[in-house]
């Protein structure tokens, strides 16, 4: 297995000699503004360029996309990957979205496991944010709240779960006590709305994931690039540093992990 950080959430797993594109958020640096509904809005964004050339980070065999919101999958995505390429979406309103733009062969994962290169595929339940707070900030802004994580498995290789857009909550629980993943990735930038609730994990959560997981080693990714984020590549490694927290990982965009 090798897990390559890309820029945000956006990161390239190779599992059982297939490569697996996530999140695709391929604009240039501060094309797009802030989100009015967060924190930072004044900032542009993504607040870096890409590590590498786009050519390079869709050469690729299959997609997953875990939600559509804006700096998971944007137009430069969709000009740049093959219309045909196989793509994994987590519901019938995404699925309808990505078809929208053109792809003729989308599936959405399932929680019972999907299968594809003698790999399963499971889909896991997430908070992105606390589901009564905002879910229905999402809706007064006509934007959907749900997104999905997912954990790989196959013969050879160890089990891994990558979380996506999602805070320390139940879902992500009941997900480690089922699965017991060897690798873990947590989008980590502590993503903040206006009113001060956070839209992903922040050092508690990841405080909460380790504890729970004490065997697994942590990979931390959706840094240092969203307008919104209030917490850092920087402010993670002190906390690594002071608590000697070995088993969290923090790559850099474009730095390869190989397990």
């Amino acid at each position: 297995m090798k897990i390559t950080q890309i820029r945000n959430a956006t990161i390239i797993v190779e599992y059982n000699n297939t490569k697996f594109l996530i999140d695709p958020w391929l604009m240039p640096k501060d094309y797009m503004e802030g989100f009015d509904s967060a924190v930072n809005s004044q900032i542009r964004q993504p607040r870096v360029d890409l590590p590498c050339q786009i050519k390079d980070i869709v050469n690729v065999d299959a997609v997953i996309v875990t939600h559509i919101h804006p700096d998971h999958w944007d137009e430069f995505a969709e000009n740049a990957l093959d219309k045909n390429i196989k793509i994994f979406i987590q519901s019938d309103f995404d699925k309808q979205y990505i078809e929208s733009k053109g792809f003729t062969n989308t599936e959405i994962l399932s929680l019972d496991g999907t299968k594809f290169n003698d790999i399963t595929l499971y889909k896991t339940g997430t908070q992105h944010g606390k589901r009564e707070i905002i879910k229905p900030l999402c809706e007064s802004i006509g934007m959907p709240y749900d997104a999905m994580g997912v954990v790989f498995q196959a013969t050879n290789e160890k089990t891994l779960y990558v979380a996506g857009d999602t805070i320390w909550c139940n879902e992500v629980k009941e997900t480690l006590d089922k699965y017991n993943p060897e690798i873990i990735v947590l989008n980590a930038c502590a993503a903040t709305v206006l009113n001060g609730e956070r839209l992903i994990m922040n050092i508690e959560d990841i405080k909460e994931v380790i504890k729970h997981a004490p065997t697994s080693t942590v990979i931390a990714s959706h840094m240092d690039t969203v307008s919104h984020l209030t917490l850092t590549r920087k402010d993670l490694k002190e906390f690594k540093e002071e608590n000697a927290v070995n088993d969290l990982l923090i790559p850099n965009d474009g730095e390869s992990l190989s397990f």
